[in-house]
């Protein structure tokens, strides 16, 4: 691991674009990189443009009000939100071009777009006197794929977090066109091995950065009393923590599990999809489900957990995601079973990695048989290196091998 003083010596200034804008609640990796690059350097952290057909459809929502005003003159769309931390709402309209079949035409338009988001961010950049800076790109294939020519920025970075082309509304053109960014960007990081061996497919500047997260939640949680309904369920527990989406999870491998084992009682703790409610592994008397339950409440639910699982499907969607859960489950001594992917290689020597049904039923037992505290104690060790301040430092030591 790299370390933290790297991105002490690397004195330069960051602009950040992506797909999460600031002013959304909820968190992300963009937001907390941005977070510990100010800590030593200033970052501007650009929020996408406001489009034509996000204004028609959205009109009144409050978030799309403020960039309109910021449009119409009426407000300054630069605001500093820290000491070494500024927020750009951009003040020009762009056009709705996704729409367009056409590939020519969309690459056209779209360029045309990306001139009008970086006579934007110019503007700020002349304002802030920045003047070698770094560009950083969290996954924004199409609204910022021209902008290290128009930025002209010392270095520019390609952030890979997420598989996108799984999804179709970035497939459409992506498959086109995310190739080509990562070829032409100076660096590529990545937060999971699998996304750092399909950018090495297209530059070979390439290197995997790890996940931070913030676990403090979870480390604190470790004397939380076990929730009331939790209380009056017999153990073992086997529980798993997060949205139920049936195109993550695998809900044949969840009733096998129920099915083979019923004197396990399975848990599971998070909001379930239509195909979830409609399933019928609601119908075993052995499957117990919360429903969402507050941030602060979630390290309880696991702290009362024997096993905890991470049951994903494979597909495009999962394969190559760092999932943040395992760190969390970890952080609070958990064992742990979850599906192998080639992004779970870096937690096989602290998670029961499975590849078939009976694999998760097999490693459980193995699991429950084999805790103690010397294995939680390593585990929660594991975890506690997975921080923003090292990630960030090995995003830096990346751009270091080759900033001028």
């Amino acid at each position: 691991m790299t370390s933290p003083s790297i991105h002490t010596r690397l004195s330069t200034d960051f602009i950040i674009t992506g797909q999460q804008p600031w002013d959304v609640e909820i968190g992300s990796n963009c937001k907390n990189i941005a977070l510990e690059l100010s800590k030593k350097h200033r970052v501007l952290y650009v929020n996408s443009p406001l489009d034509r057909g996000s204004l028609l459809r959205n009109g009144s929502d409050p978030k799309i009000l403020k960039r309109k005003r910021v449009i119409d003159k009426k407000e300054n769309g630069l605001e500093q939100i820290g000491d070494n931390l500024w927020v750009l709402y951009p003040d020009r309209l762009v056009e709705s071009v996704h729409w367009i079949s056409w590939h020519s035409l969309f690459v056209v338009l779209n360029k045309r777009n990306n001139r009008i988001f970086a006579d934007s961010i110019l503007k700020a950049v002349s304002l802030l006197g920045f003047k070698d800076f770094v560009l950083f790109n969290d996954n924004d294939m199409f609204r910022s794929f021209y902008l290290k020519d128009f930025l002209k920025p010392s270095v520019s970075v390609y952030y890979s977090r997420d598989f996108m082309l799984a999804v179709d509304y970035w497939k459409k053109h992506g498959t086109e066109l995310e190739p080509q960014l990562i070829a032409k960007s100076d660096v590529c990081v990545a937060n999971s091995v699998y996304l750092q061996r399909y950018c090495l497919r297209y530059n070979p500047r390439s290197f995997y950065v790890g996940q931070g997260c913030d676990l403090s939640l979870f480390e604190a949680g470790l004397t939380s009393p076990v929730p009331a309904e939790l209380s009056v369920i017999p153990g073992p527990r086997i529980g798993y923590v997060g949205a139920l989406q049936a195109l993550r999870l695998d809900i044949d491998l969840l009733k096998f599990i129920a099915k083979t084992r019923p004197d396990w009682q399975l848990i599971f703790v998070g909001p379930p999809d239509n195909q979830f409610q409609a399933s019928d592994l609601k119908d075993f008397p052995n499957v117990h489900f919360t429903g969402s339950r507050d941030v602060s409440e979630l390290p309880a639910y696991i702290n009362a957990f024997d096993v905890c699982l991470n049951p994903q499907l494979l597909n495009e969607v999962t394969i190559g995601n760092y999932p943040r859960k395992i760190d969390e489950y970890l952080a609070m001594g958990k064992a742990t079973v979850a599906t192998r992917t080639e992004a779970m290689e870096v937690f096989e020597e602290h998670v029961y990695l499975a590849e078939s049904k009976e694999d998760y039923v097999q490693l459980i037992e193995q699991a429950l048989a084999e805790d103690n505290p010397a294995r939680q104690d390593a585990r929660r060790s594991f975890a506690s290196q997975h921080t923003w301040e090292n990630s960030v430092a090995e995003i830096c030591s990346a751009i270091a091998t080759v900033k001028p």
